[in-house]
């Protein structure tokens, strides 16, 4: 029998899936200006809070969670000053960088230094997240909705390691649909 949480929760991120559909259809992603800065049509508070809410992934919520149960809340301090942090940074920093049409980390390394800067960077970046920071959040997102939607009986897998490997391909894959589809102004 299908229980009341998965469909709580098919329900809700399929509202999410189709409410995004409808805010980017007409969405110019061609370009990389309409990709990845959603064409420059975002306010400051947009921005912020995108950059908030994508700071905040499973490894927060699942894992410092239970490192503040163990150790305390100091734990936390990191997040909550990250937290405040990035809102200061969308709201004052990032409008002066995206006046000078500096997007991106790289970009504003490279108007510094020099191109090379830019690739070395960003090649440090992409790595640094498919190795270190992608595998935590997968693996914490899969752990979470393995327990909370109780997928063992649900599936029928008894497997724990088999059913953590499917959770984290369908997590994968979904988040990696929703993103590449969607660009910025989904994020």
């Amino acid at each position: 029998m299908i229980s009341m949480t998965l469909l709580t929760f098919l329900f809700f991120t399929g509202l999410v899936g189709f409410l995004t559909w409808i805010l980017t259809r007409k969405d110019d992603h061609g370009t990389s200006t309409g990709y990845f800065l959603a064409g420059r049509t975002l306010t400051g508070g947009y921005i912020a809070g995108s950059l908030l809410l994508t700071n905040l992934s499973t490894e927060q919520l699942v894992g410092l969670n239970g490192a503040a149960f163990t150790d305390g809340i100091a734990v936390m301090a990191w997040e909550v000053i990250a937290g405040a942090s990035l809102v200061v940074m969308a709201l004052y920093f990032l409008p002066k960088y995206l006046r000078s049409g500096i997007a991106t980390i790289p970009e504003f390394l490279e108007s510094r230094f020099a191109g090379h800067t830019r690739t070395i960077t960003s090649l440090i970046f992409i790595l640094a997240y498919a190795v270190i920071l992608l595998p935590i959040i997968l693996y914490t997102g899969a752990t979470g909705l393995k327990d909370i939607l109780d997928l063992k009986s649900l599936t029928g897998i008894q497997n724990d390691t088999t059913l953590l490997w499917i959770t984290v391909w369908f997590i994968g894959i979904v988040g990696s649909i929703y993103a590449i589809f969607g660009g910025l102004r989904t994020v």
